[in-house]
């Protein structure tokens, strides 16, 4: 199966609140994504609804429920009381949990899975219960896919920071050297397979050759950034054919 694009919508959001006024429209330009082919869309709400607010999680899981039915909703955030009762309101079909200390800018480091592995194996069987898929956002160590699955992960979503901020050919190599072996153990440990952060049309193809086992990249950023220019449209079918699936 090819690998598939779920826009994160964060970008659209963070927009809209410079004002107070109703556009960008997250839902809108969601649904132009998710016409041009997106297989789903992310979003990360945070504590002071900087970017996404609690409203906009209900409009677009209503579109997405009435409107695309096939299509995915993923919802990221850090398992405090008020993040799980949201994703048990709501009923995404992926969960990705991530490490972030509410006052970061953007996610940045994944899980140390040791350390946290009481709260991780509670909160991932609690959101089972809810049928609920769950990733856990790791950063590109081969050593952590085994310990996701010990704590009950379906799948890990690589932090792909470190390799789209390099640009020196070395930098970039052992970068990717770095994620590619953390996929790679991924299959090995029977988990399934996301990536995020700082990918874009350029260094998506390079990744997806590599690992036949990619099943989603969640692309916010470079997505909304190409989309300033190209348009959501084409920004999407664009990325679509980056990464194989156009």
């Amino acid at each position: 199966m090819p690998c598939k694009l779920s826009v994160n919508v964060n970008a659209i959001a963070y927009l809209r609140n410079r004002r107070n006024l109703p556009w960008p429209s997250v839902e809108g330009l969601g649904r132009i994504a998710l016409e041009a082919g997106s297989i789903g869309l992310t979003v990360h709400p945070r504590p002071d609804e900087r970017h996404i607010r609690r409203s906009d999680v209900t409009v677009l899981r209503e579109m997405l429920r009435r409107d695309f039915p096939k299509a995915e909703f993923n919802i990221e955030g850090y398992p405090d009381a008020r993040f799980l009762a949201l994703v048990e309101a709501e009923k995404p079909d992926q969960v990705t949990l991530v490490p972030d200390d509410p006052s970061q800018g953007t996610s940045d480091h994944g899980w140390d899975i040791a350390a946290n592995r009481a709260l991780l194996t509670q909160v991932i069987a609690r959101l089972h219960k809810g049928g609920m898929r769950v990733s856990l956002f790791v950063d590109a160590d081969p050593a952590l896919p085994a310990l996701a699955k010990e704590v009950g992960a379906d799948r890990i979503e690589i932090y792909t920071g470190p390799y789209g901020g390099a640009f020196e050919p070395d930098d970039v190599a052992r970068e990717f050297a770095k994620v590619v072996a953390c996929g790679k153990a991924a299959e090995a440990a029977g988990l399934g397979l996301n990536a995020g952060h700082d990918l874009t049309r350029d260094n998506l193809p390079a990744l997806v050759k590599a690992l036949p086992n990619l099943a989603e990249v969640s692309i916010g950023h470079a997505v909304i950034a190409d989309a300033l220019s190209l348009g959501m449209a084409d920004t999407v079918r664009a990325f679509r054919r980056a990464i194989g699936d156009l």
